[in-house]
């Protein structure tokens, strides 16, 4: 089924994945507006589909609980404008950073030309419960200016 709808893994533009993503009245809380903690949903779902398009796939990463896994060490947001019920949100998705056993990526939520949430996330690569040296051909992929 992905070969027939490509299109909901969002889209590359040079080094940046660009995931478009409605609002649902289950993103949001009473008033309205998004519930703070769906924006890390939001932000999950732009990074696995950065890994997607840019060739990496997590499934045959970790097949079977071997290889490697990826998993969120920190990650600092700043909330900067509320999202709303049916609004049309672009999460932009890019790698600021390829260490040894990590990651930094840099996200954004928009609306339109609005910055709703930034997000400096830094991603663990793991293996057999530790650190885990990221593969030199993935490391290649996920340089920093590198066009996936």
């Amino acid at each position: 089924m992905p070969a027939s709808w490509p299109h909901l893994s969002g889209a590359l533009r040079g080094d940046t994945h660009i995931l478009p993503v409605r609002v649902y009245y289950e993103d949001t809380d009473f008033s309205g507006i998004v519930y703070h903690a769906n924006y890390l949903r939001f932000l999950e779902r732009g990074r696995t589909d950065f890994l997607r398009l840019a060739g990496c796939d997590q499934s045959a990463l970790h097949a079977d609980g071997q290889g490697i896994v990826f998993a969120v060490r920190r990650m600092t947001l700043d909330f900067l404008r509320p999202a709303r019920m049916d609004d049309v949100l672009t999460v932009e998705t890019r790698t600021a950073e390829v260490r040894g056993a990590s990651l930094s990526i840099a996200q954004r939520i928009l609306r339109g030309e609005d910055l709703i949430v930034t997000a400096d996330v830094r991603v663990a690569a793991i293996a057999g419960g530790r650190a885990a040296r990221i593969p030199e051909s993935l490391r290649r992929i996920l340089q920093p200016g590198t066009p996936a």
